[in-house]
């Protein structure tokens, strides 16, 4: 007998599940630490237990939730170190590409790249409601760098980076109402004049300030994880700095 855990069936519905939990962490619906009722779950997407079971292992594997025997799943919540070794692969993976992307690119996929950059750019500093499109086009931005550096393992490799990267994003904090800055076009304006060297020191500036936002952003988070690092809370709370407007202009 065909186990359902291999079954099409069951496969699709936990690609089902992954999808919309994941789409919920990206909307902000579901919260860092925030724990998630495996049963409500299930009975909220009309589905079994088990999909939806396969869906949060394999978000835990990403590194988008954790759980604890007896303890439950929650979304995860990170610490310095967790993030630091993320922006250590995220640099790794983004200079080699745009050192490829300098070499490679031709003069209509700089141009779309750029229009890319400006539309990211513009985003950021907008409101809570354009959340999901700036994560959107934010990782569409980092994956076409490498598409056109002619690597699709790279790109893949990208994509699965900027999941990660995507959920600390949405951690909240009051918008600092700066006017929209400049900072992925300035990037691909570098990128685009083909010195590969050039290409490697902005992408490794642009991510390793990235990396520094990101932290500050989360500071609130880590002194979470010492609180209730080992206990997870039956009921959503966010930390007091975790209200307001998402500002993503530091991105």
């Amino acid at each position: 007998m065909t186990r359902a855990s291999t079954s099409p069936d069951a496969a699709s519905l936990a690609t089902e599940a992954y999808l919309e939990v994941r789409q919920r962490i990206l909307r902000g619906d579901l919260t860092i630490g925030q724990v998630i009722s495996r049963r409500k779950l299930a009975s909220e997407l009309g589905m079994s237990f088990l999909p939806v079971s396969e869906a949060l292992l394999r978000l835990e594997i990403e590194g988008l939730v954790e759980s604890r025997p007896r303890a439950g799943t929650r979304i995860r919540i990170p610490s310095r170190q967790d993030v630091r070794g993320h922006y250590v692969i995220r640099e790794a993976l983004e200079c080699q590409s745009a050192r490829l992307f300098a070499e490679a690119a031709t003069a209509e996929e700089k141009s779309e790249l750029m229009r890319l950059a400006a539309r990211v750019d513009a985003l950021s500093v907008q409101s809570d409601g354009n959340r999901v499109l700036y994560l959107t086009l934010h990782e569409k931005l980092h994956r076409r760098i490498a598409e056109c550096a002619r690597c699709p393992s790279l790109s893949e490799a990208i994509e699965k980076t900027h999941a990660l990267a995507s959920t600390w994003l949405c951690a909240t904090r009051p918008s600092t109402g700066e006017v929209a800055p400049r900072r992925h076009q300035e990037l691909i304006a570098v990128l685009s004049a083909g010195d590969p060297v050039a290409a490697v020191k902005a992408m490794c500036e642009h991510v390793n300030r990235s990396m520094e936002n990101t932290l500050q952003r989360l500071e609130s988070y880590f002194k979470l994880r010492k609180t209730r690092g080992q206990s997870y809370a039956r009921t959503a709370r966010r930390p007091a700095s975790a209200s307001g407007t998402t500002d993503l202009s530091q991105k």
